[in-house]
């Protein structure tokens, strides 16, 4: 009996697979273009890896409802880790906006960098207005000792709300934004 038992399993295997609809679709962001370059105050910036909210960590694309409860949106996911998707992001658009040698954690370099730069992120989501939002805080330390703390609160609309290729588009230039902000009141 028990034979025929795991025999059954076996064979029903292939139809419960098919059961359980399409692979989720993986959702790549679209390089922000960078149109604005800037001088800093230092030759070599360190990036500590970006702190997400619980929501943002999973690969799951979430928004936010008019009540503010956040939704998942069924059967899409972030084509990278979030966390390390947005930290290698800044750390590229960071060396293209200022010119300066910038590299994520761990600082690959014998010499240490001469500034860090650590974002804590508190909100990175689409709203139900057709807005994403970007908000949280940054730290810049350095061996000058001009050390920087910096909220942020980063709105973008999103062409195509409807749209996951509006969203990651948005998201994109939220972080593009973040970027030049950070260039700006952080690193000069």
């Amino acid at each position: 009996m028990p034979k025929r038992i795991l025999s059954l399993l076996l064979l029903s295997l292939p139809v419960l697979a098919a059961c359980g609809g399409p692979p989720p679709q993986r959702v790549a962001i679209p390089k922000a273009e960078i149109g604005e370059k800037m001088a800093i105050s230092y030759r070599t910036v360190e990036l500590r890896e970006v702190s997400l909210p619980s929501y943002a960590s999973a690969e799951e694309i979430y928004v936010a409802d008019e009540a503010g409860l956040l939704n998942s949106r069924e059967g899409l996911l972030w084509a990278d880790d979030p966390s390390r998707a947005i930290t290698l992001e800044i750390s590229r658009q960071l060396a293209q906006v200022t010119g300066a040698q910038v590299a994520s954690e761990p600082w690959p370099f014998e010499e240490p960098a001469q500034a860090r730069v650590e974002v804590r992120i508190e909100d990175v989501l689409p709203q139900s207005n057709g807005t994403f939002r970007l908000a949280g805080q940054y730290f810049v330390s350095s061996e000058t000792g001009r050390d920087r703390a910096r909220l942020f609160d980063l709105t973008v609309p999103i062409n195509g709300m409807d749209t996951v290729a509006g969203i990651a588009q948005a998201r994109g230039q939220a972080v593009r934004q973040l970027v030049v902000e950070i260039a700006r009141s952080g690193l000069r």
